[in-house]
């Protein structure tokens, strides 16, 4: 039995049941809600850990629910991934200000979303520390860093990126291993976008945080 419960929220009853199908042959426990009201009321029983969160519903839509939830201190360590046929930016920058952690657009192909699941869920696994580390903390819940009292807003990939290297200081990660933390296996990009991402994490924190091991990949220093 998978230690990861995941509520789908969604008003199409034939999304519903291929999401379920699939994510219950991965191993999740998995629930159903086809409305707003349904999923609220379900979470106070059933502490998903992942809900996946149709945007697009009646009476109540996706972003709306997404605030009610974040709203409820309770409900602090629930990671919200939207599904939604609609691709417009300002509909992405809403659901991320609402407080999702993902966005997968419609038509949903099983493959990807599962490894987008996959890739929110390790940010638990990882259990980040939180304690001072080189003068950097780490707020998961609001995807803020604070390095010596000052806050640095950092986009999704670069926080992400730091969050794995932080989450074991002095341990070397791989590049592969990196690729698949931050992107992902369904998603191909190379080594190179890992060295942009590390550059630019490298102005904004300072070049004695993160070292490079030559040939291997990359370790945050404490």
């Amino acid at each position: 039995m998978s230690k990861y419960k995941i509520l789908i929220v969604d008003d199409d009853e034939d999304i519903r049941h291929l999401l379920k199908y699939n994510l219950d042959k991965e191993g999740f426990t998995t629930n159903l809600a086809s409305n707003g009201f349904e999923c609220l009321e379900i979470i106070k029983n059933y502490h998903p850990d992942l809900i996946l969160l149709d945007v697009m519903m009646p009476n109540m839509d996706g972003i709306e629910v997404c605030e009610k939830i974040k709203s409820d201190p309770t409900n602090k360590n629930i990671f919200i991934c939207f599904l939604t046929a609609r691709n417009e930016d300002y509909s992405q920058i809403a659901g991320l200000e609402a407080g999702a952690d993902d966005y997968v657009a419609k038509p949903i192909k099983p493959k990807l979303l599962i490894s987008r699941i996959n890739a929110i869920l390790r940010r638990r696994e990882m259990d980040l520390p939180n304690p001072d580390q080189s003068g950097i903390q780490i707020n998961r819940e609001k995807y803020v860093v604070v390095k010596n009292g000052q806050e640095i807003q950092l986009p999704k990939k670069e926080f992400e990126l730091l969050s794995l290297l932080f989450s074991k200081p002095n341990y070397v990660f791989r590049r592969e291993e990196i690729l698949n933390h931050v992107w992902g296996t369904e998603i191909v990009v190379g080594d190179r976008t890992i060295d942009v991402h590390i550059r630019k994490l490298r102005e904004k924190l300072g070049d004695h945080n993160i070292a490079t091991v030559k040939g291997i990949g990359y370790k945050f220093i404490t």
